[in-house]
């Protein structure tokens, strides 16, 4: 699957951003940009989507979104650390106000017994305040990836303002 799967997220999603007047922005990870490419799906998107940062390797989240490298050598990629700190350099990299940030474990191979496949952690920064939580998901690379990206969007959609 190359984007999430149909639903009525997106439209939610850019409605309520453009009530608010706020851009959003993307940092991930195990998603390869599934999550932007869900949200650029939506024409007239370009009114509240500013950019989305595909940061695969450790030393793209250092380089694109300012992920220190203690912080990935201390942590690991797949931590609570680097999930917000992917979400905060998004938002500050950006013109947005809004970010959400995912990396885990999608599989087949990577998992271990502290961070198992399907292992995901995201983080949302909405104005400079960041949230964040870790899910495991069950399935092939494909249903992992599916449920990060619905699950990124709805998480976002629960922690907006009225």
């Amino acid at each position: 699957m190359s984007t999430l799967p149909p639903s009525s997220l997106t439209p939610k999603l850019a409605s309520h951003l453009l009530r608010l007047g706020f851009q959003m922005s993307t940092a991930e990870s195990c998603t390869g940009g599934m999550i932007a490419a869900n949200c650029t799906d939506l024409a007239g998107c370009s009114a509240w989507f500013d950019r989305g940062f595909v940061t695969y390797s450790n030393a793209s989240k250092t380089q694109m979104l300012g992920v220190p490298e203690g912080l990935i050598e201390s942590h690991g990629a797949v931590s609570e650390a680097v999930a917000r700190a992917m979400a905060l350099g998004a938002v500050y990299r950006s013109l947005a106000e809004v970010a959400v940030a995912v990396t885990g474990i999608a599989g087949p191979t990577g998992g271990s017994t502290e961070k198992p496949v399907g292992t995901v952690w995201f983080a949302w920064c909405i104005q400079g305040v960041c949230t964040s939580e870790m899910r495991q998901f069950e399935g092939d690379r494909a249903a992992i990836r599916c449920a990060t990206g619905s699950h990124a969007l709805n998480g976002l959609l629960d922690r907006l303002p009225e």
